[in-house]
């Protein structure tokens, strides 16, 4: 993969590099194959990557059952692939044959 994230079919395949402790969680910038995201928790027994994936599941407008960390669950370095997103950050390529997506 020669990007931070990639579509098959209608999921997201999304790598990110986690940023715990942050003040705020927010959508940071890329860095190389990953997209940085700010989290605000700690990373205690995967507290960090579950408010990482309540947060996503808001930006992309889904149903947290609809994103699987594939791995990093314990690490900053983590995989997810979202099912079906209905609204996209500006930094997130729409998948090709997809004008309708919302942007944020």
């Amino acid at each position: 993969m020669s990007s931070f994230c990639h579509w098959e079919d209608d999921t997201l395949v999304l790598n990110i590099l986690g940023r715990p402790r942050a003040k705020r969680t927010a959508i940071g910038k890329v860095i190389g194959k990953q997209l940085e995201i700010h989290v605000a928790e700690m990373p205690v027994r995967g507290r960090a990557t579950a408010h990482l994936v309540q947060f996503l599941a808001e930006e992309f407008q889904v149903n947290i059952s609809a994103i699987v960390v594939v791995f990093g669950v314990y690490n900053v370095n983590k995989q997810l692939r979202i099912t079906a997103p209905k609204r996209l950050p500006a930094v997130i390529p729409l998948p090709p044959g997809h004008d309708s997506l919302a942007r944020r």
